[in-house]
């Protein structure tokens, strides 16, 4: 049995197209027969690699009973909230205006022209402990649309009107919002285990990012001890694959010990980022090992043959959370021996009652050693591991995600000096161009030789992103001619010329109920935020006027959202920091081409890089020789010919 998803290429439609429910993906034809039919819709938005969102699969999308009721009452639709950004945006937003919360998988019931009228998430099959089933909602929901249908409208009409009203928070910004924001982290962050509130904890590698940053504008020493100590506890934390490496979703608990086992690409781009930061202000070898380790399962386990990075490892195996992961404490010993396996398991808090329901999840968190005596083990465990059970892969490659990794290989490239990285980073940057782009426009998503719709901010911003990060770490002009360029037809496609900021889609994409703005950064930057940030760069490197114009708007409007509390908006946070204290910045007026082989690699991870083939009235060359102007925070040094800085 098959329904209308059967042609779809993302692998979490593709999950559901064996369902006794007649899905249709998000399509004309879906809506017009609601119309037609004169019936409500269900909307249900998740993602391939979701724990609840297989769940209610099982319970209730699999279910003849519950099938019968959808077919006969309802047209059903199924999205990726990967795919569509914008969808998942307007209707999770009406999941936290309906219940206070939200997450996935998002139930939405609507009407044919797609106004919401009632949200909420996972529904079991059957009413229990307090939760209304699935069953029992279907029905409830139908014999209102049937008995009072116009409760309903209004309803839902009032709801479109409140999802529109038009906010204008602009205001004019203020250095002291970081402030404010690291007074906010202190009050959060957890002395003992690291990290900030309570759990569930997440990565969220942008605030230690900012905390990172603020350190080395500020000398503040509590910013970074608040981000070392994160750094070290997630990574002895089983929310680390110590068998594997790469890190997982978060931490159901305060001691980053027990994950929600799924793996995210953007999760593991971040924190590589934040480790080269943690690396490059430290020294600390730690930091880089830790980097590496998550590049090393990136291009193992998550890149094509062609060089996109995929999207996402599930948490689950043969429909049990974790199952992947976890061990039983004589496993390690058949394997490796019985004097080999006890110090193995002893050196990582495996035991025979084990610390997830029974059974293991490696970590190091009683372990004070760094040492590398098991690394060697470690190969045998995982090949026995990968034969033991599978793992499903989210193949699809997204141009959002892909470029966040550029960047964190660009970074990582630059700390290790390691070319596999860099080629990597340029690999995925060219896939990028081959096959999710077309005359300047950029593409979602790309999956067996298909890529789907028109790009949405997060793509433009995040890929603008990759591109500078290139530019850092190869000084090849033509990174940064075509972020430039992706940056214009962003600020064509997406910007608020009247209030500021950037509508989350833009005009060449289907025009929805609302056109949202998001500017608050959730598990990865806002587009936004991003786009803050590359508006400053461009803006240091004094290319175009017009990106100073957008650039005051941008951080105007960013300021207005951000005020009332800065934690949620880290990214913005460090652009602020470099909008008012710029970074460092290097001109270098060429003589030799091999004089600035090495540039990347002396300069910190934020300088800001301009190279001129030859002098201008403003830069000479000085003794005939390449010669370096270097800036910082408005204050320049006497032009010299060697670079002795970091």
């Amino acid at each position: 049995m098959s329904n209308h998803l059967s042609n779809e290429t993302s692998p979490y439609l593709l999950q559901h197209s064996e369902n006794p429910v007649n899905w249709y993906p998000w399509c004309q034809e879906a809506f017009q027969k609601a119309k037609t039919e004169n019936k409500p819709i269900f909307l249900s938005i998740g993602y391939s690699t979701c724990h609840w969102c297989h769940v209610m699969a099982h319970e209730s999308f699999e279910d003849e009973g519950i099938a019968e009721i959808l077919n006969q009452n309802y047209i059903s639709i199924k999205v990726d909230k990967e795919e569509r950004p914008d969808i998942d945006s307007i209707y999770m937003t009406v999941c936290q205006a309906y219940t206070g919360s939200g997450g996935w998988p998002t139930s939405i019931f609507m009407t044919p022209e797609q106004k919401p009228f009632f949200a909420g998430t996972y529904f079991p099959k059957e009413t229990r402990h307090g939760m209304i089933g699935f069953k029992e909602l279907l029905s409830g929901i139908y014999e209102k649309w049937q008995k009072n249908r116009y409760e309903l409208l209004q309803s839902a009409d009032t709801i479109v009107a409140t999802l529109n009203r038009k906010s204008t928070s602009q205001a004019e910004t203020d250095i002291k919002l970081m402030e404010s924001a690291v007074e906010l982290y202190n009050q959060s962050y957890d002395e003992k285990f690291g990290g900030f509130g309570k759990e569930p904890k997440f990565p969220t590698a942008h605030n230690l990012l900012f905390l990172l940053k603020h350190y080395e504008k500020s000398g503040d020493k509590h910013s970074l001890k608040m981000a070392e100590h994160t750094l070290t506890q997630m990574y002895k934390g089983g929310i680390f694959d110590h068998i594997g490496y790469g890190f997982s979703r978060y931490s159901t608990d305060k001691y980053f010990l027990v994950p929600h086992f799924e793996k995210m690409l953007y999760d593991n781009a971040l924190l590589i980022l934040a480790y080269c930061k943690a690396y490059w202000i430290t020294q600390n070898s730690f930091y880089r090992e830790v980097a590496e380790k998550t590049a090393q399962y990136i291009l193992r386990e998550m890149t094509s043959t062609e060089g996109g990075f995929y999207s996402a490892q599930d948490a689950d195996s043969d429909g049990e959370e974790g199952k992947y992961y976890v061990f039983e404490s004589e496993e390690i010993i058949s394997l490796l021996g019985e004097k080999t396996g006890q110090a193995f398991n002893e050196y990582y808090s495996i035991t025979h009652n084990g610390n997830f329901e029974g059974k293991n999840i490696p970590n190091l968190l009683n372990n004070p050693s760094t040492s590398k005596e098991f690394d060697a083990y470690l190969p045998k465990i995982y090949e026995y591991r990968k034969k033991r059970n599978k793992l499903h892969l989210d193949d699809k490659i997204l141009t959002s995600w892909n470029s966040l990794m550029i960047a964190a290989m660009c970074w990582l490239y630059r700390i290790s000096r390691n070319d596999e990285y860099l080629n990597a980073a340029k690999k995925s940057q060219k896939f990028i161009e081959e096959q999710l782009s077309q005359d300047g426009t950029v593409f979602v998503s790309f999956r067996n030789g298909k890529r789907n719709q028109n790009g949405f901010l997060d793509d433009y911003a995040n890929n603008s992103f990759a591109l500078l990060a290139l530019y850092d770490a190869t000084l090849d002009f033509s990174y940064l001619e075509k972020a430039k360029q992706l940056m214009k037809k962003a600020i064509s496609n997406f910007f608020d010329e009247t209030d500021g900021g950037f509508y989350l889609y833009g005009k060449d994409n289907e025009t929805l109920i609302m056109r949202p703005k998001e500017s608050y950064d959730g598990a990865i930057p806002s587009g936004n935020s991003v786009m803050a940030y590359n508006l400053v760069r461009l803006s240091q490197l004094n290319f175009d006027n017009e990106f100073d114009r957008i650039l005051k708007g941008q951080m105007d409007f960013l300021y207005g959202e951000a005020k009332h509390y800065p934690i949620g908006y880290a990214m913005y946070l460090i652009a602020l920091s470099d909008y008012f204290e710029p970074s460092q910045m290097i001109t270098v007026v060429m003589k030799n081409k091999d004089d600035i082989k090495d540039l990347p690699f002396t300069v910190s991870l934020d300088s800001i890089i301009k190279v001129l083939d030859g002098p201008t009235d403003e830069y000479q060359i000085i003794n005939d020789k390449t010669t370096y102007y270097v800036c910082n925070n408005h204050s320049c040094l006497p032009p010299v010919n060697e670079l002795n800085i970091k």
